[in-house]
């Protein structure tokens, strides 16, 4: 159960790095980043933040990148929320996978209702 300042941490952290891929857009040019999820830990120490890149090919390149990026990011997050926190969380950035789960059932589920037409 997330305490009441992790969600609101985790919902700050989630807004200023969508915020920062939005305006670093030619940094990663072809490629959508989304922010999706970001928990924080307990200790409010570390932000996991979760994205999803779109095209899937560019996955890995891309997760590449923002993790040699990944000091410059911390640099800007923190100077948008200074104010807000006291000390920024460690960053760790995690490809959300949720999405192509969700498509590879439901081709699943098409291709057994294309097996099994009386349905």
């Amino acid at each position: 159960m997330d305490s009441t300042r992790q969600n609101k941490i985790s919902r700050l952290v989630q807004k200023e790095a969508a915020s920062y891929f939005l305006t670093h857009q030619t940094d990663y040019q072809g490629v959508i980043i989304s922010v999706t999820e970001v928990r924080v830990t307990p200790d409010l120490d570390e932000a996991r933040i979760f994205v999803s890149i779109f095209p899937t090919e560019k996955r890995i390149k891309t997760m590449a990148k923002i993790n040699a990026d990944l000091k410059q990011i911390r640099f800007e997050l923190a100077a948008k929320m200074r104010h807000q926190l006291r000390r920024i969380p460690n960053l760790l950035f995690i490809t959300d996978e949720s999405l192509d789960y969700a498509e590879r059932i439901t081709s699943l589920l098409n291709k057994d209702k294309n097996l099994n037409p009386e349905q």
